[in-house]
This record gives structure tokens, C-alpha cells and sequence, in this order.
């Protein structure tokens, strides 16, 4: 067993176990490691320890919810990022596809796919020479699930298997935080104009923080459209870089999320956490 997947099963184990509050030493006999052999290789391969990524599964989401309902532009001026087309979170810049590129279906674009390892389980990357185009967990559906979708994206372009090309996008996801990652790592994505806007609202909320649907549709311009809203984010073709985890419903409940609520609380938990210094 690889440490990447005892890491996802160490995580899993405690966002389902978190009302038990599990100890170190019962969350290391799940992944069959000493406590402190376990604890070790979490803090190596998650970026923070045991104890405080449990702390974040405890917190009440709500708690973390933009103040004020509208303000996810205000967020993103105060955080020195552009409006428009150049909407970073952090690290982020989102290309969308022309008009006369969807027409074409991608002819002339080689595209470049891989399956690599997270913390969070394995993900499926394709990247064109623009940028990242799908990022997907997989589990529920498989590898080559996740590849007929995206032949039916761009039916035209050539795709090539290549893992040691898109090893690159797990790297730069999960150091940018411990390594200081500042340079803008790319996105060529297909959607409406409509799905779009929604994600670039999505860029403009902190990571650690979250949003609310109706937060996202009042931001756009829209107040009665959060269940298209909702329908946008589901809709997200890059998991985490377009941060679809950080939105959920206005009561603080979790919300839905296409990869399960497991994963969704997994990912804002260690999110939180990971700029935090380790115990």
C-alpha cells in the first residue's frame, strides 16, 4: 500500500469517524502503522498532523462562511486580484474555450492524459497546450469513464496517454501551500458563458473559507438563480483548481458534490489546515 493511500484512507477514517473522535493510535491501526510512523508520513504527505485535521472536521462550516452575502468580488480586490478574465486564486488563471474552438471540437490539439496519485485517491488530468481541461477523482467512475466523456468534449482533438506529463498538476496542487507556488497554473475549460462566471466566482473565494450558493448567484448578479448555480458548479471539469468544495448551502450543511460529501469535507478540512505551521 502506497503512503498516498493510506493517507486517503487515514482521512476517510476520520471524517466518517469524526463524532467518535478517534485517537492517533486507532486511526494508525486502520492504515496498519505505529502512531508514530503514521504520524510521520500524514504530516510528510498531507502537509499538517493528525490532531489538527480532525480539529478542522470539527469545525462548524458555517463558521467559515463569507460574512457578507455579495462579497466575493470585494474578497478578490482585497486580496490584489484582477476582475474580468484574470481571476487568480492564488495560482489559478482560467482560459475558456472560443466559440470557434468548441465548433471545431478541438481538431488540431493534441491533448495529453494521466492518472496520478493525491492524498485524496487517484485523479484522472488531461491537459491541452493551454492549460488543464479535466481534473476528476476517480472511485465511482473509472479511468476510462472518465476518458469517453472527454472524447465526447473534443471529438476531434488527439488524445495521448502520458502520466509523467500531467504528474506536474497533482505537484503544484498539493506543495503550492508548503513551497510557496506562485506562479498561475492554467486552465482551458469548456462551458457556458453562464457555468463560466459561476467559476470564476468560485476563484474569488479564499482557500479555507466557503461560500453559499445563493452567496455565488447574488455575486453575479442573479439572486434567484442558486439552483443553476448549483448546477454550474456540479458541472465543474477540474476538481479542487476551480474550487467547486467550497461552496455549500446557507444553513452550513455540507451541500452536495459529485466525488461524495466524504471527499468534499476531506478537501476543506485539509485546506484549512495546510497553511498552519505543524505541531
Amino acid at each position: 500500500m502506497s503512503d498516498y493511500i493510506r493517507i486517503e484512507k487515514a482521512m476517510t477514517y476520520m471524517s466518517e469517524h469524526v463524532s467518535s473522535q478517534p485517537t492517533l493510535k486507532e486511526v494508525a491501526a486502520h492504515v496498519h502503522l505505529s502512531p508514530f510512523h503514521f504520524h510521520r508520513v500524514f504530516c510528510k504527505w498531507a502537509g499538517t498532523t493528525p490532531k489538527r485535521f480532525l480539529q478542522a472536521l470539527t469545525l462548524e462550516r458555517s463558521k467559515r462562511m463569507l460574512k457578507e452575502e455579495g462579497s466575493l468580488m470585494d474578497v478578490s480586490l482585497s486580496m490584489g486580484l484582477s476582475g474580468g478574465s484574470r481571476l487568480y486564486d492564488h495560482f489559478v488563471k482560467l482560459e475558456a474555450v472560443t466559440p470557434g474552438e468548441y465548433r471545431n471540437g478541438g481538431q488540431g490539439v493534441t491533448i495529453q492524459y494521466g492518472v496520478n496519485e493525491t492524498p485524496f485517491g487517484k485523479i484522472f488530468v488531461a491537459i491541452t497546450p493551454r492549460g488543464v481541461c479535466r481534473v476528476e477523482f476517480l472511485g465511482s467512475r473509472s479511468a476510462d469513464e472518465v476518458l469517453t466523456d472527454l472524447r465526447k468534449d473534443w471529438p476531434k482533438s488527439s488524445l495521448v496517454s502520458n502520466d509523467n506529463a500531467t504528474n506536474y498538476v497533482a505537484n503544484v496542487l498539493f506543495s503550492r501551500l508548503k513551497d510557496g507556488q506562485s506562479t498561475p497554473l492554467s486552465l482551458h475549460v469548456m462551458g457556458t458563458n453562464f457555468q463560466v462566471a459561476v467559476w470564476r466566482a468560485l476563484l474569488r473565494i479564499p482557500p479555507g473559507k466557503l461560500a453559499s450558493y445563493s452567496q455565488i448567484a447574488n455575486a453575479l448578479g442573479y439572486p434567484k438563480a442558486s439552483r443553476a448555480v448549483g448546477n454550474a458548479v456540479g458541472s465543474n471539469p477540474v476538481a479542487m483548481l476551480i474550487p467547486c468544495h467550497r461552496v455549500i448551502q446557507k444553513s452550513g450543511a455540507l451541500g452536495g458534490y459529485r466525488w461524495g460529501s466524504t471527499k468534499k469535507e476531506m478537501i476543506q478540512a485539509w485546506e484549512l489546515m495546510s497553511e498552519e505551521p505543524l505541531e
